[in-house]
């Protein structure tokens, strides 16, 4: 597998990550055993990085990680992130904390489900905005200085933010979505990280699993699918973005791969300071999007794929209205 460098601090991944979100929650039945058995194909196959959270279960994720991982600590990066508050009886309620004394909590609560001494890449999950970014940063150095955490990120912040955050201590990385559907991050994010030196991590690069081309209905969703309630799922924005798929399916079947490889091979492409995260629970899928590595995209197939999926093509916001503002901020 090939590597790339996020940041110009030294932290160096795999060119593709693994998204493990999905292993524990929000897409549907969950199989720890099959969970397990793919992050183990994935190091098998040279992917180092994977990417998991606290609020991924919540907490369930990270403890599967950690199993998982068990004995193999020098085979992976571990990024994890804190900051998205699930209330206990209901986790569907959500708030956002970025308080210097949350910070240390969290971090140590991580460490210990992960089954590790260190986190290699702590990432702040969504901006605080109560809580000054210096004050988080300033927390989240001292974990540094402790050797509690080797490098630093934030997720879904906005630029002005992250320079902010820069001045208190360097940012390895900065993740937000960015795939064929989710092309916002072209106008200031990924300007605005190049000119810091910060790495850029792309999560739902294959667009919450509708560029693959296997969700083709609605009723394709579980009933406790997360994806029931995005809007790029639901009624005439589910069927626009189904032709958007299609368009890319016909340039998949013509290039030789799938649909899902050319979505990853785009992102690839775009950057060599671009890693991308795409989740998955199962090892056939997981071998599928590895083979992104190996599609080469000529100047003019760029320009093609630009023509099919510019930015704003997908109907729909990313997200829910209520948690709409709690991105790029």
């Amino acid at each position: 597998m090939q590597k790339r460098n996020l940041g110009k601090g030294g932290l160096v991944v795999s060119a593709i990550g693994l998204g493990c979100m999905g292993m524990s929650e929000f897409y549907g039945a969950t199989d720890d055993q099959e969970s397990i058995t793919t992050i183990h194909r994935a190091l098998e196959l040279g992917v180092s990085f994977l990417d998991t959270a606290d609020m991924y279960g919540p907490y369930k994720n990270e403890e599967l990680v950690g199993r998982a991982i068990r004995g193999r600590r020098d085979e992976v990066v571990i990024a994890t992130k804190f900051g998205i508050v699930r209330d206990p009886t209901n986790p569907t309620i959500r708030g956002v904390s970025g308080r210097p004394d949350y910070v240390r909590a969290s971090c140590e609560g991580s460490l210990k489900r992960l089954g590790v001494d260190t986190i290699d890449l702590y990432y702040q999950h969504r901006v605080d905005p109560q809580t000054p970014i210096e004050e988080t940063v300033g927390a989240m150095a001292d974990l540094v200085t402790e050797g509690k955490v080797r490098y630093l990120g934030l997720s879904e912040a906005g630029t002005e933010t992250l320079r902010r955050a820069c001045t208190v201590h360097p940012i390895a990385a900065l993740q937000t979505e960015y795939s064929l559907w989710s092309r916002d991050p072209e106008d200031e994010i990924l300007p605005a990280c190049r000119e810091l030196g910060v790495g850029f991590v792309a999560y739902s690069p294959l667009g919450r699993g509708f560029l693959t081309g296997q969700i083709t209905s609605f009723d394709d969703l579980a009933a406790d699918d997360y994806r029931r309630y995005s809007p790029r799922f639901q009624g005439d924005n589910f069927d626009k973005n189904l032709e958007l798929v299609r368009r890319i399916e016909e340039m998949a079947r013509e290039k030789g791969c799938t649909s899902a490889q050319l979505a990853l091979a785009w992102v690839l492409a775009r950057s060599k300071d671009i890693v991308p995260i795409p989740g998955t629970k199962r090892r056939q899928y997981l071998e599928e999007n590895l083979g992104a590595i190996n599609v080469e995209l000529t100047s003019e197939e760029m320009q093609r794929i630009d023509e099919i999926a510019p930015q704003g093509a997908a109907a729909g916001t990313r997200y829910p209205e209520s948690m709409m503002g709690m991105v790029n901020r």
